[in-house]
Formats: C-alpha cells, structure tokens, sequence
C-alpha cells in the first residue's frame, strides 16, 4: 500500500500536470475507439503496452479474458461492459487479448488444481472449447506448447461468444465493427494477432499488412 500512495502523490504532483489539458477535455465524457479485453493478471498493462492515452481504451478485465455466450448466467458484469462499449460509446474495435502463461488456461487443462476454486472452475467452462479443439487438433504437443496453443484458441472462442451479443452482432451486420484476437507475450513484449487468411497468429505488422481494412473477421 505504501507504494501505491506514493506512486499517487508523485502523480498528482508531477504526472497529472502532463495531462491536464486532456484530463480536463476527458472530463467531460469519454469518446474511445477501442473496447480492450483482457486476463486480470497484474502483469498485463493495456495502456503500457499499446501506448494508449487515458480516453483511448475501454477497458475490461477478468480471469482469462472471458466473455461468455449472451445470457450465460453470471456474466452480467461482462455482457454490460460490452453492451455499453459498443452500443453506447460505438467503439470502432474490439480486442480479446490473451497472454503467455496465463494462470487461467493452466487451471482450465489440469482442473484439479482448482478444487478449492469452485467459482473458478465454473468461470472456465467458457474456456473448454478452446481446451478440446487443441487436443483434438494437437495431441502430441507438450505442456508448454499445449499452454501456449490454448491461450491463442481461447482468444478466438471469446470473440465467437461476442458475436453472440446483440449489439455486437448488430455493428458487425453493418460493418461498423471489427474484432480482433491478441496474445501478449509478457518475457519479450511481443504481440501476436490472429491472421484469418493464414489461419494463424502472426506478428502485428505480418498479421495487419493484410488484415487492414477487413471489418468483422480480424
């Protein structure tokens, strides 16, 4: 705690002049381009590391980067971020960014370690079609490359959830939104988007020299 109220005095004393003409525009009401989901882990930093201001991103956060079906039960706080992102501030795009080592995708492969977890264990259901589509498509890899394939599948099953959420569905009919499947590596810093026309993850500049433009397959 002790750092956390220095780190505010030296930003209300030395930061916050940085930004004051943006902060007082932005008390105003907010305007960002970009609805940001992604895991609850303390090692991932949105704005850090896409450089982004305070404004440009709407930020969601949970275990696993998670958005269940529409209606799922006890998701509520999920499906209203989403639903106000997109309906009410029309964000252009939306990321569903995983990263390395995600605790959540190692709890949704070995689900014994989560005995004493029960509302874990019932948050990751909306991971296990992510955990079945690597081992029936993968089953040779070893641990750490099974990790690694599932962390970037949960990616793209979170967005097929999205595409459940009727605002969501309603931009994409209109091509008035674009989705996008992210993975963080938190040892390099390197980033990795998913390219549906080589049906893989790429790195950014590879993945967007020919994703940019598409509306609603990113």
């Amino acid at each position: 705690m002790d750092k956390l109220l220095d780190g505010i005095e030296r930003f209300q004393g030395e930061r916050f002049a940085e930004y004051r003409e943006l902060f007082a525009e932005l008390a105003g009401g907010q305007a960002p381009e970009t609805l940001f989901i992604t895991c609850a882990d303390s090692r991932i930093d949105p704005s850090l590391i896409t450089g982004a201001d305070p404004g440009d991103l709407f930020i969601c956060r949970n275990a696993g980067n998670i958005v269940p079906p529409y209606g799922g039960g006890g998701a509520e706080g999920t499906a209203a971020s989403v639903e106000y992102a997109v309906g009410a501030l029309n964000v252009r795009d939306v990321i569903v960014c995983g990263h390395s080592g995600c605790g959540a995708m190692t709890g949704v492969l070995a689900p014994e370690i989560l005995t004493e977890f029960p509302q874990m264990r019932q948050w990751l259901t909306h991971c296990h079609a992510a955990v079945n589509t690597v081992r029936q498509n993968h089953p040779d890899l070893d641990d750490v490359a099974r990790l690694a394939r599932v962390v970037e599948q949960n990616t793209l099953v979170q967005l097929q959830h999205l595409r459940t959420h009727p605002a969501v569905a309603a931009r994409l009919a209109a091509k008035r939104i674009r989705l996008h499947a992210w993975v963080y590596d938190i040892g390099s810093g390197g980033i990795t988007a998913y390219n549906p026309d080589h049906d893989a993850f790429e790195p950014l500049d590879r993945a967007y020299a020919s994703l940019r433009g598409n509306t609603g397959t990113d």
